[in-house]
């Protein structure tokens, strides 16, 4: 019987554990990704995953406008 601890090779993923998809975007909010590439990241080639990681800091996962406000009402 072998000593040594069984082990995996990760999948290198940007998820950061907050799980939340914008509902215009629908992008998350943690990795930015969408949810079809979250569903299929364990099945990406690693070229595939490369891809998106390098999309990944040009995307916003939420608008930067305000919702409400006096802006908002501005507006209206």
């Amino acid at each position: 019987m072998s000593d040594e601890v069984w082990s995996r090779a990760e999948i290198e993923s940007p998820c950061v554990k907050l799980c939340t998809i914008h509902p215009e975007t629908r992008l998350c909010l943690g990795c930015a990704r969408s949810i079809d590439e979250i569903a299929g990241w364990g099945r990406m080639s690693p070229e595939e995953r490369r891809r998106v990681m390098d999309e990944l800091p040009a995307r916003e996962a939420a608008p930067k406008r305000r919702r409400g406000g006096r802006a908002a009402r501005r507006e209206s």
